[in-house]
């Protein structure tokens, strides 16, 4: 039997919180499961061509050709996505974009399940403005259903700007601590965030692997 459920992570950090999350909803699945991190693929994005409309399949010769075969042959996924810049990763949306070429007429990806995961470092939001988890939350349901697509559910992580790690954090005037934590002192006082110790969140991502499971295999 093929890969069952297909977990995706749009993060380029190593072994990042997305990874990890998505990687436990998979393990608790109890099924066949792949984990696929887009940051290791060459992936180009969509060029609207319409050359996919007979074949149903995507003419540029690069990692989403493959990876558009392997999603077809999933019948759930996991999709880690994370939201620099207010909204959703690049690179989640381009897999998201290649994936049209499945689309066409035959809509191959129709009844399909899944479940997001969705990593952000800022969560606040400013004068009744959409949040990024927000804005990223509605770009994926909306291809979900675009695509005639079933969410089971979705799992929100506090993440880690980048100026943890680049030595510039508590001076530097542009850091993304200072927004996010509102503090001086910011890098000692903040802290790293991790998915792991937080039973309460590693519970979640291992109900969303269960309801996987159940929804693919009839049990209860």
């Amino acid at each position: 039997m093929g890969v069952q459920v297909l977990g995706i992570s749009g993060s380029p950090v190593p072994n990042s919180n997305t990874d990890r999350t998505v990687r436990h909803i998979l393990a608790s699945t109890g099924l066949e499961t792949e984990f696929i991190k887009l940051s290791t693929l060459e992936l180009v994005p969509c060029r609207a061509c319409l050359c996919c409309l007979d074949a149903d399949a995507c003419p540029v010769n690069d990692d989403g050709r493959r990876l558009a075969t392997q999603f077809a042959e999933a019948d759930a996924f996991v999709l880690g996505a994370y939201t620099p810049c207010g909204s959703l990763d690049a690179r989640t949306k381009t897999f998201m974009e290649r994936m049209y070429c499945l689309r066409h007429r035959k809509g191959l990806n129709r009844g399909k399940i899944g479940v997001t995961v969705i990593t952000t470092a800022i969560s606040g939001d400013t004068s009744g403005e959409p949040t990024a988890v927000q804005l990223a939350s509605a770009q994926l349901r909306s291809w979900m259903a675009e695509e005639g697509m079933t969410p089971l559910g979705a799992l929100v992580l506090h993440g880690n700007v980048p100026c943890f790690r680049c030595g510039h954090g508590d001076a530097c005037d542009m850091s993304g601590l200072k927004v996010s934590e509102g503090a001086q002192d910011i890098v000692r006082s903040a802290g790293l965030e991790d998915a792991e110790p937080s039973p309460e969140l590693l519970e979640k991502a291992a109900d969303l692997g269960r309801a996987l499971r159940n929804a693919l295999t009839g049990e209860s």
